[in-house]
């Protein structure tokens, strides 16, 4: 529930040391990725965390992870694809509130690198991601004894 907290407060931070005249850095980039990825994601990896927190901690049931094939594996890479996109729309607009805020491209310049660079993981991951529908991944054979 402190999650969106820490993340204003982070944000508030990185654009506090920005008006104070720090030029941006990969630092200050991080923080608009992290709000992002923690916007579009940050309900799966709390129970994500939170499973395996009373497995570590609490004794417990373990955690099982079932493996998917065939369609349903296509369908949760597309989804997590989605997801991917989402937090690149958050992170991407808060960069680039931030280069017009600050209004100098000079300062300004790694934003912009993060941004393209994202932008090239965020097309691989889409033909990662798309690749599944076209070509399923396939339950592996079992062994025969």
């Amino acid at each position: 529930m402190a999650t969106p907290i820490i993340d204003l407060l982070l944000l508030v931070a990185t654009v506090l040391d920005l008006q104070r005249g720090a030029k941006a850095s990969m630092v200050h980039g991080i923080a608009a990725i992290y709000i992002g990825v923690s916007i579009a994601f940050g309900h799966q990896m709390i129970a994500w965390a939170d499973r395996y927190f009373l497995f570590w901690f609490r004794g417990g049931e373990k955690p099982r992870s079932r493996k998917a094939y065939g369609s349903e594996h296509a369908s949760q890479e597309r989804h997590g694809w989605f997801r991917h996109l989402a937090a690149y729309i958050i992170g991407s607009s808060f960069l680039l509130i931030m280069i017009w805020w600050i209004g100098d491209p000079a300062r300004t310049e790694a934003f912009v690198n993060i941004i393209r660079v994202w932008g090239v993981i965020l097309v691989i991951d889409f033909i990662i991601s798309f690749s599944y529908t076209l070509w399923p991944k396939k339950m592996p054979a079992k062994k025969v004894e």
